[in-house]
């Protein structure tokens, strides 16, 4: 029974303090209308787990005599319960909204998935399918397969074979080829990725000896030729994607390098990081070196990533020779970093849209994004800037501002994309800092997180990867709630 704990003093209400005997039992609470709903919807097991810790926290404010009577109402706890259920079911891989400026983000997933591959994945994974079984022989089918044939066609390649991501190419690639032995790479091209990824640790991991040639900023031919020995098993070039050393550089292309291996008989390896099928100049864009071009080169081997400029899945692609690609196949380790049936359904789907090439920038959302015209950017910024207005007046003014964004992961790192977006600022100077901080948390944690960054004393949200705005029109009026 609930205890009076003061009296009315001047009109005032009496206030109640719950003592922990008098919180209902599970069973008693399982049987309230609303929680039997709750049951119904989601079984005995999550409903009754989250009464429990529910009364157990009741229970100790109770004890501390911090318990008030309307949080045992029955209407109360129910309400406790449901929000309990529903936070615990929540997913925690959320889609957001990317306002960042850079559009292959890698924390927050990198590439999207073009409507095709979606499909395809939807498909495949909704029934069984023909992973490992060939529909030609009736027998056990090679998962490689399914896109090795495409992989050959857009690159030139001889072979292919996919693993899980790039590091995992890189590193079997190695193992394959170069266990127990020597492995030269010249010393600016021995890079860190996200993650603490580092070649020289790839080359210990897979069991090879690293031998570096030439300086951080130069390395010549007669370097390499000079560093080969009866120990050595590979020649290996790595792109460096993710920074650049510039003023008095000098490094050795795969056209210069692969004579010097196979005159040794030694296989190339180039690892390109990234991946561009398709030439970005065509479309205004900074160039990157292409797969097809570093095995024209004389490169016996090419690893790449499929879920960055490639627009795909998260995939580690490996092309080149037969002999070579054969030996990667076959090595042991091979079969712990194979890809799983989904993403080798999105990467064939992917791969697919390369066969139209003049339809890229309108199926593939990477490509889409990528060459998106600043000046349809800039509209959309006009047409949003009203309701943004409104949304976060009176504490802040937004103005439509150019920004610079970027490729992201890695790609192209000093090259910036031209861009538009919403710059939001706070009117009163004093706690600025603050203000920004509890609006970009306030954006974050709408339904559909939204995603800016913070730069100059604004939130920047940059436009460019902004295709359904009306999504993020929707959320307007909760931000504005949030804000007051």
């Amino acid at each position: 029974m609930s205890r009076p704990t003061e009296s009315v003093v001047d009109g005032s209400k009496a206030s109640f303090e719950v003592h922990p005997k008098d919180l209902p039992s599970i069973d008693r609470l399982l049987r309230q209308p609303a929680v039997a709903s709750l049951v119904i919807e989601h079984g005995h097991t999550r409903v009754a787990s989250e009464a429990r810790a529910l009364l157990d926290g009741l229970r100790t404010q109770a004890l501390a005599g911090a318990l008030q009577t309307g949080a045992v109402a029955p209407d109360a706890l129910a309400d406790a319960i449901t929000l309990r259920v529903e936070h615990r079911l929540a997913p925690r891989m959320r889609a957001v909204i990317n306002l960042t400026g850079t559009v292959i983000h890698t924390n927050l997933g990198r590439s999207l998935l073009a409507d095709s591959a979606l499909q395809h994945l939807l498909a495949l994974m909704t029934s069984p399918n023909n992973l490992e079984y060939s529909l030609e022989s009736g027998g056990r089918g090679d998962r490689d397969s399914i896109v090795e044939e495409l992989l050959c066609t857009l690159t030139g390649a001889q072979a292919a074979t996919v693993v899980n991501n790039n590091a995992a190419a890189v590193l079997l690639t190695i193992a394959a080829m170069a266990r127990g032995k020597e492995v030269i790479v010249s010393r600016g091209e021995l890079v860190e990725i996200g993650g603490a990824f580092r070649m020289p640790d790839v080359m210990s991991s897979a069991g090879a000896t690293l031998v570096e040639v030439g300086t951080t900023n130069r390395t010549h031919p007669q370097d390499y030729e000079r560093a080969i020995t009866e120990r050595t098993a590979l020649l290996m070039k790595v792109h460096t994607s993710n920074y650049a050393v510039q003023g008095f550089t000098t490094a050795v292309d795969e056209a210069d390098l692969a004579p010097i291996a196979h005159a040794r008989g030694l296989p190339l390896a180039t690892d390109l990081g990234s991946g561009s099928l398709v030439d970005l100049a065509h479309w205004g864009l900074p160039r990157e070196p292409l797969p097809q071009e570093k095995l024209a080169a004389g490169c016996d081997i090419v690893t790449f990533s499929g879920d960055k400029l490639l627009g795909g899945p998260q995939a580690g692609l490996i092309v080149g020779s037969k002999e070579a690609v054969g030996r990667i196949r076959k090595f042991p380790m091979k079969r712990a970093l194979r890809m799983s049936k989904l993403p080798l359904a999105a990467l064939e789907a992917t791969l697919m849209l390369y066969l139209r090439p003049e339809r890229l920038t309108q199926d593939l959302p990477t490509l889409r994004l990528l060459t998106r015209p600043t000046d349809a950017i800039r509209a959309l910024a006009h047409t949003l800037l009203p309701a943004v207005t409104h949304a976060v007046e009176p504490r802040f003014a937004v103005s439509v501002v150019e920004l610079m964004g970027q490729i992201g992961s890695g790609s192209l790192p000093v090259e910036k994309l031209p861009s538009a977006g919403l710059a939001i600022a706070p009117l009163q100077k004093k706690g600025a800092g603050r203000a920004l901080d509890e609006l970009a948390t306030a954006m974050r944690q709408l339904p559909l997180p939204v995603i800016g960054r913070v730069a100059d004393d604004r939130l920047l949200l940059d436009l460019r990867c902004l295709e359904d705005s009306a999504s993020f029109l929707g959320q307007l009026p909760a931000l504005r709630q949030t804000l007051a």
